[in-house]
């Protein structure tokens, strides 16, 4: 999810800044750049929200819920883009890759319409309020950092593995305990941060190259709404189990 075509770019990043960093983005600092990420991040949040509250209204979501693997195929769907956007991330063009981000966030709102049923009110607000402190905590360590958190990248996909078949297995024993939902409340936490440091080394790294930085701060969008949909999840989970207990 979070292991994008530019990582190795990235990670020669601090080498090629030195030779381009002068001249190459004097049309856009980092701090521009970066804003401008959080944007498209932020952007796609808020279709997300708007989409599952159109479809909560208009009663869309609760048709979707009887139709028999609707949610099945949606998650297909959302996989696809995914997985299509980061295949093709270099071909594709700079309104291509908002296109597809987009697709996904409104995909992933349709989804969320769904939530409105399955969770009281109060906890999906406290979820997100909770969800954006810690995501603004991580977000702004991982920008003001000097300290270098590529070696980050091995430990938090093996820990997404992990988490990964946690999941598939709890679907058959019972769910997500709430060891499980404080485990994966820290690991995108974690990834928040990294997340966030790579949009530096992707600045440096494509330095010269204005379509693609482009493109690399789209998908790091995407990587970054993927960190705080997942930070959202696990905090709503545990909310919803400690109210239930």
């Amino acid at each position: 999810m979070n292991d994008y075509n530019y990582n190795q770019g990235c990670e020669t990043g601090t080498v090629y800044a030195n030779q381009n960093a002068r001249g190459a983005f004097q049309y856009e600092t980092l701090s521009s750049y970066t804003t401008k990420t959080f944007g498209w991040m932020f952007a796609g949040l808020g279709l997300t929200f708007v989409t599952a509250l159109v479809f909560y209204a208009t009663g869309l979501s609760a048709m979707l819920i009887t139709l028999p693997f609707a949610f099945v195929l949606l998650a297909i769907a959302e996989f696809a883009v995914v997985i299509t956007m980061s295949a093709r991330i270099r071909s594709i063009s700079v309104q291509g890759a908002r296109g597809m981000f987009f697709a996904y966030a409104a995909l992933n709102g349709v989804v969320f319409s769904s939530y409105f049923y399955l969770f009281d009110l109060f906890d999906l607000v406290l979820a997100f309020g909770a969800t954006a402190l810690y995501f603004g905590i991580m977000a702004g360590y991982g920008y003001l950092t000097k300290r270098d958190i590529s070696g980050w990248a091995k430990p938090l996909f093996f820990g997404l593995i992990a988490m990964l078949i946690v999941n598939v297995v709890g679907m058959f024993i019972g769910g997500v305990n709430i060891l499980m939902c404080c485990a994966g409340i820290v690991l995108f936490a974690c990834y928040t941060a990294y997340d966030t440091q790579k949009i530096k080394a992707a600045y440096f790294a494509y330095a010269g190259n204005e379509q693609l930085a482009k493109k690399a701060s789209v998908y790091a969008a995407l990587e970054l709404y993927l960190d705080f949909i997942n930070l959202f999840l696990y905090i709503l989970r545990l909310f919803a189990r400690n109210r239930n207990n």
